[in-house]
């Protein structure tokens, strides 16, 4: 493993995206989001996806220089087309437009179609949070999970997430991926040949494994059971069906070069808390969260992320010394 700075990552990332034919917006913002993801120590959305990332491009799976297309279709209603490139642009333009009218209108719906991996959701939500609206957010994924029952992967993993403002602290955020585990980090597994607990994934035949190599090729395990699976059909319902994205059994691999582009959907709900819960919302939402905390051994969602980061800022992150051949050597 080698020690890195987040500047320095930050730049290798770019210009591997750079290198493969993204402009440099794409690229730039692209690696933003892939460098933050390391930094709260979430790998499997991190610096681990960027050789992926950069084939998709050159194969023209993704389209590194694709410009999203922003359609007001109602005063509160946001139509994003990512125009088959990375998520993060589309995102990104979506949410500015939507918090520049939120005030005006209470909430907004920002729906996203064409797009790709959106990498940690929470990310997104928690910047319009530190601006002092509350964002619920889902996306869908390809396929990686079976309808309870079943056997053969119909939804991807599709992660939820929310963040809302608090008072002169960082906003709370919650981001889940409705599998037991996000399937970002069995591909890490396998990458490093390391096994996995078997309670994540099932293998072709429908059996527990903790080869990870076998569990990519079958399909996750929804969190919560029956119940969890009622929870990601949902997600797979706002995130695909209500943006026009394609289903997680029709959408290609965001792991692999080859096949169409995944054209996958995220929806966002961007919300003014003084409009809907008036004045009083900072103060009960305190009473809440203390509520949490008054009890010994609690936490809340987040706080071991501040942490990561925080510690990253100062010592830098680590980064497999095979990836970081692999990424050198994509900049030449």
């Amino acid at each position: 493993m080698s020690q890195i700075s987040l500047e320095r990552a930050h730049a290798l990332a770019r210009d591997v995206l750079r290198a493969a034919g993204c402009t440099p917006d794409s690229a730039e913002i692209t690696a933003a989001a892939l460098v933050a993801a390391e930094a709260d120590g979430i790998a499997s959305h991190g610096l681990s996806r960027l050789p992926a990332y950069a084939d998709q491009v050159r194969s023209g799976k993704v389209d590194g220089s694709a410009v999203p297309a922003l359609d007001w279709t109602a005063t509160a209603t946001l139509r994003v087309d990512a125009g088959t490139g990375f998520a993060f642009p589309a995102i990104s333009a979506g949410l500015a437009a939507a918090a520049g009218r939120v005030a005006e209108t209470g909430l907004v719906a920002v729906a996203v179609h064409a797009s790709h991996h959106a990498g940690v959701l929470g990310h997104h939500v928690e910047r319009l949070a530190e601006q002092g609206f509350a964002v619920l957010a889902f996306s869908n994924s390809p396929a990686a999970m079976a309808p309870w029952g079943g056997s053969l992967g119909v939804f991807g993993t599709n992660p939820v997430a929310f963040a809302t403002p608090r008072r002169d602290k960082p906003p709370l955020v919650i981001d889940a991926s409705l599998s037991k585990v996000a399937r970002g980090k069995v591909m890490v597994a396998a990458q490093r040949g390391q096994p996995i607990p078997d309670d994540w994934a099932l293998d072709v035949d429908g059996k527990p494994t903790t080869d990870a190599k076998a569990a990519l090729a079958g399909t996750m395990l929804p969190i919560g059971d029956a119940k969890g699976a009622a929870l990601v059909l949902m997600v797979e319902i706002l995130a695909a069906a209500l943006t026009g994205g394609q289903f997680g059994f029709e959408a290609s691999s965001f792991f692999t070069a080859d096949g169409p582009a995944p054209r996958i959907g995220h929806l966002f709900l961007v919300m003014d808390p003084q409009r809907l819960g008036g004045a009083a919302f900072a103060d009960r939402l305190e009473v809440l969260l203390g509520a949490i905390l008054a009890q010994p051994g609690t936490r809340l969602p987040g706080d071991r992320r501040l942490g990561l980061r925080a510690r990253a800022a100062q010592e830098g992150i680590s980064v497999p010394d095979a990836l970081l051949d692999d990424l050198n050597s994509r900049c030449g």
